[in-house]
């Protein structure tokens, strides 16, 4: 895996999380319990802090960054998917961020909210909890979801972080 500190950044990865050799964490960056980084992500904390929750999947080709104003927090049991744009934002817990989605500057995404693949949340804007947000901008739907739909992808990716821990193997 390519873990780098950057100076004093030095990335605080919890014991039982899965970092992908093809991965990139770089600076100040906390990795929870059971998280998953997997290839071609890139979570970058030069300027400030990126910290990343319990069970939080950060699927291939996602990119995490911040900047000298904003941190970027992810919460517990989330699911961050493909190609997905987070930066200086908040997830909190059991959302899930789709596939080529973008969340910019000080914007919120409520517990157990959904960000539509490839939708894009602008700076600022607030998905309350159990909403959809889906389009570019978003445009939101309010009370869409019931708790814990997202828990299947959360207990998949836990799954898989152990199986690739123990089992994934270069054969080149």
């Amino acid at each position: 895996m390519a873990v780098y500190a950057l100076g004093d950044r030095v990335p605080e990865i919890h014991e039982t999380a899965y970092v992908h050799e093809q991965a990139t964490v770089i600076g100040s960056v906390k990795l929870g319990p059971g998280a998953s980084v997997w290839p071609q992500a890139v979570i970058r904390a030069d300027d400030n802090i990126i910290s990343i929750g319990e069970a939080t999947s950060i699927q291939d080709g996602a990119v995490l960054h911040c900047t000298p104003v904003h941190a970027t927090t992810v919460g517990n049991f989330v699911t961050v998917g493909h190609l997905a744009h987070l930066e200086g934002c908040t997830v909190l817990d059991h959302a899930l961020i789709g596939t080529g989605s973008i969340v910019l500057h000080d914007a919120l995404i409520g517990e157990h909210a959904l960000v539509g693949a490839a939708a894009m949340v602008p700076g600022k804007v607030e998905v309350p909890a159990r909403a959809m947000a889906l389009g570019v901008p978003v445009k939101i739907r309010e009370d869409a979801l019931p708790e814990g739909h997202a828990q299947m992808n959360v207990d998949a990716y836990l799954r898989r972080g152990a199986q690739f821990a123990a089992e994934l193997r270069r054969i080149d």
